[in-house]
C-alpha cells in the first residue's frame, strides 16, 4: 500500500504541471535507464528517451526494444537472427505503470542538449518513427535499444560530444560484461555461454560497452559537451522516479549445470564397469550420444546458418563436432563404427588439452560433458590400452 501511494504521489509531481512555475521554453530531453527484470529478456535492464514539453502538453517516451511475440515464425526468425526489434512511441504515464507493474526501477537524467541539438534528435526520432524505418534488424552487441539511442546522440550532438579517452588496461569482454547480468540465472548462463562465440571474447571499448543499458548510462555520465570554450557534463545527475529492488535469485547448487553434468559424468563412469550388460549399455550410449548430436547440430547451426555474428566462429564445436552424429547413427544401427568413435576421442581430447589457449573462454560447466564423451568414446574406440573396451 505505501508503494501504491509513493507511485500516485510521483504520477502526481512528474505530470500535473505546476502553478506556481513558468512553463519550459522547450522540450526537454531524459534519458531513462530501467533496472533488471525478472524475465528472461528483461535481466540486462532497458534504456528509452523522454521527451517533455510542457508548453505543449506533450509527454511520451520513445523506445527501441519492442518486438511482436505473434511474428508469424518468431521463434524460427530468432534463431535465424532476422527477427525485427522497432521503435515505440507511449505516453510517460503508460510507460511507469508498465514498470511499476513490473515492480523494476527507473532513474531519469536530463540530457544537457542546447535548443537546436533538442530539435535535431527530435528530427531524427521522427525520422525513426517512419513505416519504412520504425524497424530495424536487432543486434545484441551492436544496435540494440541502447546503441540506438547513443547513435542518435551522437547524430544530434556532433563532434562536440566527447568520451573519456580510451583505456590501456582492465578493458571488460563483451562475454564478461553480460556475464554480470546473467550469473545469477546458471542454466541461462551456461546456455549463452554455449551458443555465442569467440567474437563474445574480444574487448568492449568504452563506447562498445552501451549495448548494455545501465552500462551505457555510466558511460554516458562520464562524456561531455564542448560548448563555448566549455566542457558540460552530458548527463544531469540521475533522479529515481521508480525505487525497486532487484530481483532475488535464489541460486541452487544441486540443480546447477555444474552439479548437474558432473552426476552425469560419475553415472556415465560407473555404468562403464558394466560393459558385460551390453543392452544397458547400449540404450546409455544412445541416450548419451542423442544428446551430444542435438548441441552439435546446434553448433553447426549457429556457427553457418544464422546472421547472428555473435555465435559464429563458436569453438564449442571442436567438442561438439558433427563425428558425435556419425557415432550416433553407428549406435543406432549396432555397427561397431570404432574409427568413427576414435576420431570423437581424439578430437576431444585435443580440445581438453588446448582450451586454454583457443581464443575462447568456456563455461566451467562444458568440463564434465567433456569428459563423459571422452570415456564413452574411448570404450567404443575398443582401445587396446583400455581394459573396459566394448569387445
Amino acid at each position: 500500500m505505501k508503494k501504491i501511494l509513493i507511485f500516485i504521489f510521483l504520477l502526481c509531481t512528474i505530470y500535473i504541471p505546476s502553478t506556481f512555475s513558468q512553463p519550459a521554453a522547450g522540450p526537454e530531453v531524459y534519458l531513462l535507464t530501467c533496472g533488471v527484470g525478472a524475465e528472461t529478456y528483461s535481466i540486462y535492464g532497458h534504456s528509452a528517451i523522454r521527451i517533455l514539453d510542457q508548453k505543449k502538453h506533450i509527454d511520451l517516451v520513445y523506445n527501441w526494444g519492442i518486438f511482436d511475440f505473434d511474428t508469424p515464425h518468431f521463434a524460427w526468425k530468432f534463431a535465424k537472427g532476422r527477427l525485427n526489434y522497432m521503435l515505440g512511441a507511449m505516453t510517460m504515464q503508460s510507460f511507469m505503470q508498465e514498470y511499476f507493474l513490473e515492480k523494476r526501477s527507473v532513474h531519469s537524467q536530463k540530457i544537457n542538449l542546447s535548443p537546436d541539438e533538442t530539435e535535431q534528435l527530435i528530427a531524427l526520432i521522427n525520422e525513426n518513427l517512419k513505416p519504412e524505418n520504425v524497424k530495424y534488424r536487432y543486434d545484441f552487441f551492436y544496435d540494440d535499444c541502447s546503441t540506438r539511442i547513443r547513435d542518435l546522440l551522437e547524430k544530434s550532438i556532433g563532434e562536440k560530444l566527447l568520451y573519456p579517452p580510451s583505456e590501456t588496461k582492465g578493458i571488460p569482454t563483451f562475454r564478461s560484461l553480460i556475464h554480470k547480468y546473467q550469473s545469477p540465472y546458471s542454466w541461462l548462463n551456461f546456455g549463452i555461454d554455449l551458443l555465442v562465440g569467440s567474437p563474445s571474447d574480444i574487448k568492449a571499448q568504452f563506447r562498445d560497452r552501451m549495448f548494455l543499458p545501465i552500462e551505457m548510462q555510466k558511460e554516458l555520465s562520464e562524456a561531455v559537451i564542448r560548448r563555448d570554450s566549455k566542457m558540460i557534463p552530458l548527463l544531469q545527475n540521475p533522479e529515481t522516479i521508480l525505487d525497486f529492488d532487484p530481483p532475488v535469485v535464489n541460486r541452487k547448487f544441486l540443480t546447477s549445470p555444474s552439479t548437474i553434468f558432473t552426476l552425469l559424468f560419475i553415472v556415465a563412469v560407473i555404468l562403464t564397469s558394466f560393459q558385460k550388460r551390453k543392452k544397458l549399455i547400449n540404450t546409455v550410449d544412445i541416450t548419451l550420444f542423442s544428446i551430444f548430436s542435438i548441441l552439435a547440430i546446434l553448433m553447426i547451426f549457429f556457427n553457418f546458418f544464422t546472421d547472428h555474428q555473435q555465435t559464429r566462429w563458436n569453438l564449442n564445436i571442436i567438442w561438439l563436432n558433427p563425428f558425435l552424429i556419425i557415432c550416433l547413427i553407428m549406435l543406432i544401427l549396432k555397427k561397431s563404427g570404432t574409427v568413427w568413435f576414435k576420431i570423437v576421442f581424439f578430437i576431444t581430447l585435443t580440445f581438453l588439452i588446448f582450451q586454454y589457449f583457443l581464443p575462447q573462454v568456456f563455461n566451467s560447466a562444458i568440463f564434465p560433458l567433456v569428459c563423459t564423451i571422452l570415456v564413452r568414446s574411448s570404450v567404443r574406440a575398443r582401445f587396446s590400452w583400455n581394459p573396459l573396451s566394448i569387445k
